[in-house]
């Protein structure tokens, strides 16, 4: 099946992917459970995360409050509204770091989010990731765009949607919020569905399953 079928907008939607496996990664819905080692991950990357990251000014929370907040992201899954993924090690024992396919965006669409752990970064992963994503959302959530935003200073993080084929339609100033409260410029990266065959997203190793456990096709 390629790409096209599996994206096409006639078949059943069995959205969300509950979890998705790459080809080195598992991304999957958070549960209560991996409070702790999400923490220890967040823990271990402050000095990383807090240059890009405006939620990180306020880490590490409790474990408690992680719980909470995991909470809160499965019943965001379950009511189909916003889908937040962790990111596991191919045995779910190590959390490598955070996405996510975010309903933030005007239209048919979703935004990707991302961040990966300190010790992690430069191996590709966040590519291989964003790729994976990419691709679930045209073949499972039936989107017809998908959006990256980032600050254009970021170059890390900029080289990804430009890797993999995103145009970058736009650089708007002083429109999000720098992680000292400063308002900052922020980069508008875009893929279309009908982009997607002539995009390094294509060839992304993709398998997706829904609740209950059941492939979804996304080859």
């Amino acid at each position: 099946m390629t790409s096209e079928n599996c994206a096409d907008p006639e078949s059943p939607s069995r959205s969300p992917a509950y979890r998705i496996e790459t080809e080195r990664a598992v991304l999957r819905c958070w549960n209560p459970s991996d409070a702790e080692i999400l923490l220890q991950a967040v823990t271990q990357s402050l000095d990383h995360l807090r240059d890009w990251m405006p939620w990180a000014k306020n880490e590490p929370t409790t474990l408690e409050e992680k719980a909470a907040l995991m909470r809160n992201w499965r019943a965001e899954f379950d009511l189909d509204t916003d889908y937040t993924y962790g990111i596991f090690s191919p045995d779910e024992k190590e959390v490598w770091g955070g996405t996510g396919l975010h309903r933030r965006l005007a239209g048919n669409a979703l935004e990707i989010g991302y961040w990966i752990r300190a010790d992690l970064i430069n191996r590709g992963l966040a590519t291989e990731i964003t790729a994976a994503l990419t691709k679930a959302a045209f073949a499972v959530n039936k989107v017809d765009r998908v959006e990256i935003h980032c600050d254009p200073t970021n170059v890390r993080s900029a080289a990804i949607p430009r890797k993999l084929g995103f145009t970058q339609e736009a650089v708007l100033r002083r429109r999000a919020t720098a992680t000292d409260g400063s308002p900052r410029d922020v980069a508008i990266w875009t893929l279309f569905l009908d982009q997607l065959a002539n995009t390094p997203v294509a060839a992304a190793q993709v398998r997706a399953f829904d609740v209950l456990g059941t492939d979804i096709p996304c080859t």
